[in-house]
């Protein structure tokens, strides 16, 4: 555990120290692009933020190759390289993207060629441990097939879900902390050595998004883009594969394999861990295609009509919609992994119908903001003192008419000047003067 705490924390170091460098520039380069439609920040702000992911995800390999216990995952499978020569090929895409704005259908291509190419090195699913079945010997075209849809699935999930600050490297981070745990329990717990691979892709995971993070944060001072939200797309989905095509249901329980599997929920939890970790992506994603196709138009088209655009418009802030969707994306990801633990506890259904109901209950609760009581109004921002605040906005005498006003007006968060995209400052927001009728 100490030294994928430790990569974790390389990971994430690298990551947060270098994001700084790579927005100045992708402020040079010119990978600012125009506000559009769909968009939700009101300033351009840079992209590329994958470029320093890309190189913490590097970090974080390089370090664990050269760890006592870490290293034996180099030297007993490909599968970090195999990591490693996919997340180049989608990354290098992304930046493209980025920079140039690549169609989608060739994206889409560099997808299934990065899972190929991830595919070709040994990172593919050998077999499927089906309920009342059995495990399952898949052939080589069927595996392929199913690891390169499982890749490309989860890459364009991440990436539908990438449209507010914060969003999608909070998001797959969870997911990550989930799949971490559950690789390791397996790796831990039953002796598995090949769920060590997983357990390292998942613990790098986690140090790329958390180092991405602060910088991603509403209000955000850099986007990861493409290149950074189909990179975590690809090393969530090659940790899923990994652990699901190497793990053997015999390992962990003797008998015949229909009873390990009916015995052992988990052995075939990794297939569907990854598709809960990503149900609000994916759910977002199979809408959108509804809706675009129901509409006449390209399910590649974009719209504003995803799930976190629709929290905007219903009365949230920006900062409430992304804790909501990290909410959920908990409940459900840790949700399966508690029932893979143990799925006869009924506890553990009570507790996630339980949390659903607190899920609702803010969901119709969009402009609810809490206040503080008194002796706590000098530890919380200031927007929870609003009695304070407006008794004395009713006790202050009001301006005279025709002097202008000495302070700027506060500045909201979200709109011009105060996610740092540019090299100018907040826009004045001073009275004009020959509107108010005072000499210049």
């Amino acid at each position: 555990m100490r030294e994928y705490l430790l990569t974790l924390c390389i990971t994430a170091a690298v990551t947060y120290l270098l994001t700084g460098p790579v927005r100045k520039f992708a402020i040079v380069a010119g990978a600012m692009p125009e506000i559009r439609a769909r968009d939700v920040h009101r300033e351009p702000t840079p992209r590329l933020g994958g470029i320093a992911m890309f190189f913490g995800l590097c970090a974080g390999l390089l370090v664990a190759d050269h760890l006592t216990n870490l290293n034996e995952v180099f030297e007993k499978s490909n599968e970090p390289r195999a990591l490693l020569s996919g997340a180049a090929l989608i990354w290098l895409i992304g930046v493209l993207d980025d920079k140039f704005e690549i169609d989608a259908l060739i994206k889409l291509g560099g997808q299934m060629i990065a899972a190929g190419v991830m595919v070709m090195q040994g990172l593919t699913i050998l077999w499927l441990p089906i309920p009342s079945v059995g495990t399952v010997a898949l052939t080589q075209w069927q595996g392929t097939l199913l690891t390169v849809a499982l890749v490309v699935i989860t890459i364009n999930a991440v990436n539908f879900v990438d449209g507010l600050d914060g969003l999608a490297s909070g998001m797959v981070c969870i997911a990550a902390a989930a799949f971490f745990m559950y690789a390791y329990r397996l790796w831990y717990s039953y002796g598995i050595e090949a769920a060590a691979p997983a357990t390292l892709f998942a613990a790098i995971l986690m140090g790329m998004c958390l180092g991405f993070l602060p910088h991603n944060m509403h209000p955000a001072r850099i986007f990861m883009g493409d290149s950074g939200s189909m990179l975590i797309g690809l090393v969530l989905a090659a940790g899923a594969i990994s652990i699901t095509g190497q793990v053997d249901p015999d390992s962990l329980f003797g008998g015949s394999q229909r009873q390990a599997v009916h015995q052992m929920v988990p052995v075939y939890i990794p297939l569907l861990l990854p598709l809960t970790i990503i149900a609000i992506p994916a759910a977002d994603l199979i809408l959108a295609i509804v809706r675009r196709t129901w509409r006449g138009q390209s399910p590649f088209a974009a719209d504003r009509g995803h799930l976190h655009h629709r929290l905007l418009e219903i009365g949230h802030s920006h900062s409430r919609a992304v804790v909501i969707m990290y909410f959920w994306s908990a409940l459900i990801a840790f949700g399966a992994l508690a029932y893979s633990v143990n799925s006869a506890s009924m506890w553990i259904v009570l507790g996630i119908v339980i949390l659903s109901a607190i899920g609702l209950l803010l969901l119709l609760l969009p402009r609810f903001t809490p206040r503080a009581p008194r002796w706590a109004e000098h530890f919380v921002p200031p927007r929870y003192r609003r009695r304070r605040a407006v008794a004395e906005s009713a006790s202050t005498p009001a301006h005279p008419a025709g002097v202008e006003e000495e302070q700027r007006a506060p500045v909201v968060a979200g709109v011009a000047g105060v996610n740092g995209a540019t090299a100018l400052g907040a826009r004045p927001r001073f009275l004009d003067r020959r509107k108010a009728g005072t000499p210049r």
